[in-house]
């Protein structure tokens, strides 16, 4: 019986040596991340998008919009079985005018149960290929899944059309979706480049300022920062339950992301710095949208962000 027990003793011993090796091994690489190029950002404490956001969802379960975090970048019209339907391919220019569309599931019917994200259940953006114009509404959907959603006035040219939602049955049950779709504008359109990067932006008298340097695929946070006449605002009333909505779109190709607020909303003082995670999946121009309430009134800066 000893005999036959010490071959497996003998294996237990190199298990834990091995074990111990590997250890050693990762402790000195984590000692060392400063030295390693191959590694940007790393010395700032920032995590692969896969533990960060495993970290953030334990550590932040209680902040506004982080029990919803869509996965992918919006520029497709269909992911693991949902798909975005709609037969408006183009829209009137000059005039206010109506998009509809519908979810349709995995079985092909269309959906009809939403869960609520920031006290909607459906996020929808219009956004022009040039970043030039942005619209965030609130589409209404009737009893048999159809949806219709009253856009302001369009310039010429083409438009993405984004739908953000999570069902609330079926197979994708608690799974945050943005789906997209494109619609031409008829008329001259007129491509205008995009403003450059840069910490500021002006809108209504307020001033928006955005602190942090986010690096593409990693989870990084950022800090907004509103002020009037030189002077901290602290009036933000909460607006889709938080103080301030802030939507990214990449240069170029209008790749979405959304940046999770993590301030709570405790009344109508909120201000004047906001607290969001940023992970924004690849490198280049972001054209951030932030949305805030003063007043009862809405308003909505927007800031070129570049991303390494």
């Amino acid at each position: 019986m000893f005999a036959s027990s010490r071959p497996t003793v003998r294996r237990r011993a190199l298990a834990a040596a091995g074990t111990a090796a590997v250890l050693a091994v990762t402790l000195a690489a984590c000692g060392s991340s400063s030295d390693s190029p191959s590694m940007p950002g790393m010395d700032h404490g920032a995590k692969s998008s896969a533990s960060s956001s495993a970290s953030a969802s334990s550590s932040m379960g209680d902040m506004p919009g982080m029990d919803h975090m869509a996965d992918g970048n919006g520029l497709t019209d269909n992911k693991d079985g949902y798909r975005l339907t709609s037969k408006d391919t183009t829209l009137a220019g000059g005039k206010q005018a109506a998009y509809r569309f519908a979810v349709t599931g995995p079985d092909g019917k269309p959906v009809t149960a939403f869960a609520l994200d920031q006290a909607k259940r459906m996020h929808f953006y219009a956004v022009r290929s040039d970043l030039t114009g942005f619209q965030h509404v609130h589409p209404t959907m009737a009893a048999d899944g159809a949806w219709t959603t009253d856009l302001d006035t369009l310039a010429p040219g083409s438009w993405r059309m984004f739908a953000s939602f999570t069902p609330d049955s079926g197979a994708g049950k608690g799974t945050s979706f943005v789906l997209s779709r494109t619609v031409t504008v008829p008329g001259t359109a007129t491509k205008t480049p995009l403003p450059a990067a840069a910490k500021t932006a002006d809108v209504d008298g307020y001033t928006v300022t955005v602190k942090g340097e986010p690096m593409a695929g990693m989870e990084h946070p950022l800090t907004v920062t509103v002020t009037k006449d030189g002077k901290p605002v602290t009036d933000l009333q909460p607006y889709l339950d938080t103080y301030a909505h802030l939507t990214a779109f990449h240069e170029g190709d209008t790749a979405f992301a959304h940046l999770h607020p993590t301030t709570k909303v405790n009344g109508d003082h909120g201000g004047p710095e906001l607290s969001f995670n940023a992970e924004l999946p690849t490198s280049g121009n972001w054209r951030l949208f932030l949305q805030f309430q003063t007043g009862g009134k809405l308003h909505t800066a927007a800031v070129t962000l570049n991303v390494g």
